[in-house]
């Protein structure tokens, strides 16, 4: 993991004002996201493998995807690179449920923490000042 220092760190905005803004810049609302916290994510390769993520916690309020009229206020937190490196093929730890005894597919990283190219650190600082222009406007 890679901070990125920016302009965005501690500021408060509306959520839904949020969202909509970098979704136009391929971010999606994570999927570790709650009520009460969440992040935007970008992936940087087109494996999905280098990411630029955008931590927030909301001051107000509480998020929902689904919801179109939002009232939350959230803080925007350090934007950072991550990579993940992922088995290839079946994962050793996949498990079996117990009820409709299907295999659980969604693998953990094998290095979560990756060494991150310089090139991908430079990709994502990039794509944080668009994010900057569009959102201190």
């Amino acid at each position: 993991m890679i901070p990125i220092s920016s302009v965005i760190e501690s500021r408060e905005q509306h959520f839904l004002e949020v969202k909509d803004i970098l979704e136009q810049h391929q971010f999606a609302l994570g999927g570790n996201w709650d009520y009460d916290r969440g992040s935007f994510d970008k992936p940087l390769d087109e494996s999905h493998k280098v990411w630029l993520r955008i931590p927030f916690e909301v001051i107000t309020g509480h998020i929902d995807n689904d919801d179109t009229d939002n009232e939350a206020l959230i803080r925007m937190g350090k934007p950072y690179v991550l990579k993940h490196e992922y088995r290839e093929g079946n994962d050793p730890e996949a498990s079996v449920r117990v009820f409709g005894a299907t295999f659980d597919q969604f693998q953990s990283p094998s290095n979560p923490d990756a060494h991150i190219d310089p090139s991908w650190v430079n990709r994502a600082k990039d794509a944080v000042h668009e994010v900057e222009r569009m959102i201190i406007h």
